[in-house]
């Protein structure tokens, strides 16, 4: 199901359902979001909440999602800022209401474990920058791509420069994926995705070059990469390399390295994750991959 897109005079609510924050770092997104795309945003009680690490306790982030979930007027869903806390809380959600009215909801990093339980209900949702993060966009490029995403106005194919460890080839597919250690932490749990037949895209930040290859090993033994039409690799930012022991491998060869015995088209360099820009990625929508010289990710559904 893909959502109705926003019109200016909607209603979208914001929510922290993940870390805390300095409310004034929000500020600049949602004035953003009213003064220059004409929307009327409601605030949940989380965005100004803390209990220890998170914007709030569990109980208050969940009841935060879910009333925006099931209010009617609310047509959009956005996550102030990822973080940690969207697993603690997505296994006691009620999906009934925002499947029997979709809306479309907007984060990434922690929050693919939200998105993934939107694709996993068949609900299309966006994979994008969240309004703590509007300000830092030094060009607004990523603001932009999202406010298109949202008011229907959907860009034309991304395209992304050839990469030398990119793999030839077309597929069409659902897109899935987002946070690389959140895809692997929700193996076998209520969040786990079909990955048979999809496209599937991953990021990461601040983790091992070990690790990396330890999660992409994983994707592998547990026969999630067997079945995939593609892969479109993200951004890879702060990547750790032990000084003790160095991998001696950058992360996209690595990632190279764990597919290498597998045949779908792979794409190097979209510029989604933790970097600007990061481009909006529609979750749970047909796509198509083409690998040849460059790449392309075309969109398939746009109404």
């Amino acid at each position: 199901m893909i959502p109705p897109f926003l019109k200016p005079g909607d209603t979208v609510g914001v929510v922290a359902p993940a870390s805390h924050f300095a409310y004034a770092d929000l500020l600049p997104g949602l004035t953003i979001m009213r003064e220059k795309w004409g929307l009327n945003v409601v605030e949940g009680e989380s965005v100004q909440a803390k209990d220890g690490p998170f914007a709030g306790s569990d109980e208050l982030r969940r009841r935060d999602l879910q009333r925006f979930f099931d209010n009617p007027d609310i047509r959009a869903v956005l996550a102030a800022r990822g973080g940690y806390g969207c697993y603690r809380i997505a296994d006691g959600l009620d999906l009934s209401g925002i499947l029997q009215d979709p809306k479309w909801v907007v984060g990434f990093s922690d929050v693919t474990v939200l998105l993934s339980l939107l694709v996993k209900n068949d609900i299309a949702c966006l994979h994008g920058i969240m309004p703590r993060g509007f300000a830092k966009d030094p060009t607004g490029e990523s603001v932009e791509n999202l406010r298109q995403w949202l008011f229907g106005e959907l860009p034309p194919p991304y395209p992304i420069p050839a990469h030398e460890l990119n793999r030839i080839g077309e597929a069409t597919g659902i897109l899935v994926g987002g946070n690389l250690t959140l895809l692997i932490n929700s193996i076998d749990t209520p969040t786990d995705l079909d990955y048979r037949g999809k496209i599937l895209f991953i990021e990461e930040i601040d983790e091992t070059l070990f690790s990396l290859d330890r999660m992409m090993h994983h994707l592998k033994r547990s026969g999630r990469l067997a079945g995939l039409a593609g892969l479109v690799v993200g951004q890879f930012t702060d990547m750790v390399t032990s000084l003790s022991l160095p991998y001696g491998k950058t992360p996209y060869e690595i990632i190279a390295e764990a597919v290498s015995g597998y045949d779908f088209p792979v794409c190097f360099g979209l510029p989604a994750g933790h970097d600007t820009p990061n481009w909006t990625i529609p979750m749970g929508m047909a796509v198509r991959l083409e690998v040849g010289g460059n790449c392309s990710v075309v969109f398939q559904n746009r109404a």
